[in-house]
C-alpha cells in the first residue's frame, strides 16, 4: 500500500496546512473577486483576522444561487484568458453553473485524481474503462488526466453503447472500471442477457459516483461484477471527482484531500455546526485553487465525517457515503426521505432487480406516492408472465410493509415488467414528480 504523504501527517500538522491555504484563498477572493469582498466587508471581515482552521467558520456562505447570478464568469478569480479549461453543469433548472481552471488547477486536479485511483486500488501500468460522460461534465475528463498523471492507460469510451462497452471491457481487459452505479448494473445486466458471466472479466476495482447509491447496492455491484467497488466524490463547484474516495483496503468512508479543502459539516435549517459523526449538509472551501477559490460552499450533499485514523491507515478526514441531497429529500405527509434510503431496503428483495423510480402525483390536497419496483426476470417468467398472480401480490404486500416499518411512510407499490424502468447510461432518474406545474419533473 502506497500512502501520500500528507495521508500520513498528524492532525496539527494537517491543520497547519490547511490554515496556510486558507489565509491564501481569503487573499485571492478579497482581492480578486468582487462579490467576496462585498460579503466580507459586510460581515465586517478583514483577511488578516484568518489566522486558523477555525477561523472558516466567520466566513459568509457560498450557495448555488451565487454562482448562476454572476453567470457565467463574475467569480473568477483570474482573467477568462488566463484559463486552461472551463467546465459546466447542466443547468437543468436553471442557468448553468460555470466553473474554470488555470494550467496550476488543471495540474493540481490531476495529482489528486491520481491520488483517488491509488486510493481505490490502481497503480502504474493498469488500464482505466472511464464510461463517465465526456464533455462539460467534470466526471470524464477529470477522471482521464488524473489517470494519465499515474501513469494509467485510459480507455476514454464515455457513457452508452452499452453492447461496444462490454466489448471493449472483454477485449482490452482493463483492471479499472469508472462510471456510475447505476450504469455499472446496467453493464451487468446487459453481459448476462447476453449469456456472459460479468464475473469473468479481468475488472478488479471499480470508482462509482455522481449518485448517491448505498451499502446494498456495493454488494450487489461487487456480486454481480466480482469486484471492489468504491465510492468517489467531487463536485464541479469544489473540483470535480477526486475531493474525496473510499479505500479499497477498508471501504469505511471516502477519503477526503485535507490539504486542498476544509469540510465542515453543518445543520442546513439553523446553518450552525453540528458534531463529528452526525448527518448534516457538507460545505467545502477550496485552499489552492487559482481560477475558481471558493469559500464555505454549500453542496446540499447529506453526509457525516470523521477524523479518526482509518483501518488502511491513512489520517485524512474522512466523510460518510453520501446520504442523499437535500433538494432530493422527499416530504411525504410530514416524513423526510431519501431516494437512498428506499434503495438500501428494496435491493434486499432478491424477487427485484435494483431498478426502481419513486412517482409523486397530487389527490386533491395531498400527495399521493407510488413506488416503481422491476420483477427479476426468470421470476417473472415462472409466473407466466402474469403481475396480478397471488404470488406477486404476496410480495407487493410485503416491500409496502418494509417501507412503512422502516422509512415511516405508506406508499403503493407497482410491479413492472422485466426491462420497462429506463436503465441508465448516466446519472439515475430516482424521482419523478408530476407535481410541478403539472409537468413531469425528474431528479
Amino acid at each position: 500500500m502506497i500512502l501520500h504523504e500528507v495521508e500520513k501527517f498528524e492532525r496539527s500538522e494537517i491543520e497547519k496546512l490547511q490554515a496556510e491555504g486558507l489565509q491564501y484563498t481569503v487573499k485571492t477572493v478579497y482581492d480578486k473577486v468582487p462579490f467576496y469582498k462585498n460579503a466580507l466587508d459586510n460581515a465586517g471581515i478583514n483577511p488578516d483576522d484568518i489566522q486558523t482552521v477555525e477561523d472558516v467558520k466567520k466566513l459568509p456562505f457560498t450557495v448555488k444561487k451565487d454562482l448562476r447570478d454572476h453567470y457565467p464568469f463574475g467569480l473568477f478569480a483570474v482573467d477568462r484568458r488566463s484559463l486552461s479549461r472551463v467546465h459546466a453543469s447542466s443547468g437543468t433548472s436553471g442557468k448553468p453553473t460555470v466553473v474554470g481552471y488555470t494550467e496550476n488547477d488543471i495540474s493540481s486536479w490531476a495529482d489528486l485524481i491520481a491520488r483517488a485511483l491509488t486510493i481505490a486500488g490502481g497503480k502504474p501500468g493498469d488500464m482505466l474503462h472511464n464510461a463517465y460522460g465526456y464533455g462539460l461534465f467534470t466526471g470524464g475528463l477529470g477522471l482521464h488526466h488524473g489517470a494519465e498523471r499515474l501513469k494509467v492507460n485510459v480507455v476514454p469510451v464515455s457513457g452508452g453503447n452499452t453492447d461496444r462497452q462490454i466489448q471493449l471491457i472483454e477485449d482490452f481487459e482493463p483492471e479499472l472500471l469508472s462510471c456510475t452505479p447505476s450504469y455499472a448494473v446496467n453493464i451487468a445486466e446487459r453481459m448476462l442477457e447476453l449469456g456472459k458471466d460479468p464475473r469473468k472479466t479481468s475488472i478488479k476495482y471499480g470508482i462509482f459516483g455522481a449518485e448517491p447509491w448505498s451499502e446494498e447496492m456495493r454488494h450487489r455491484l461487487e456480486e454481480l461484477l466480482g469486484i471492489k467497488a468504491c465510492d468517489i466524490y467531487g463536485l464541479s463547484e469544489i473540483m470535480g471527482p477526486g475531493v474525496a474516495m473510499e479505500c479499497h483496503e477498508a471501504q469505511d468512508g471516502l477519503h477526503i484531500a485535507d490539504d486542498h479543502f476544509i469540510v465542515e459539516v453543518i445543520n442546513p435549517d439553523t446553518l450552525e455546526p453540528v458534531p463529528e459523526g452526525e448527518f448534516g449538509e457538507l460545505v467545502f472551501t477550496s485552499l489552492k485553487k487559482e481560477a475558481f477559490p471558493i469559500l464555505r460552499y454549500r453542496t446540499g450533499d447529506i453526509a457525516s465525517i470523521t477524523t479518526e485514523k482509518c483501518k488502511c491507515g491513512r489520517t485524512t478526514t474522512r466523510m460518510s457515503r453520501v446520504k442523499g441531497r437535500i433538494d432530493d429529500m422527499l416530504i411525504i405527509r410530514g416524513v423526510n426521505v431519501f431516494p437512498s434510503e428506499i434503495e438500501h431496503h428494496l435491493i434486499s428483495f432478491t424477487e427485484l432487480v435494483p431498478h426502481y423510480q419513486v412517482h409523486i402525483h397530487k389527490d386533491g390536497n395531498l400527495d399521493k406516492v407510488s413506488l416503481h419496483v422491476e420483477i427479476e426476470e426468470a421470476l417473472f417468467n415462472s409466473w407466466g408472465k402474469q403481475l396480478d398472480c397471488e404470488e406477486a401480490q404476496t410480495l407487493i404486500g410485503k416491500l409496502q410493509h418494509t417501507i412503512k416499518s422502516y422509512c415511516l411512510v405508506s406508499m403503493d407499490i407497482v410491479m413492472k415488467e422485466p426491462k420497462s424502468i429506463p436503465r441508465s447510461e448516466g446519472k439515475a432518474v430516482r424521482v419523478v414528480d408530476h407535481r410541478i406545474n403539472n409537468k413531469v419533473f425528474q431528479k
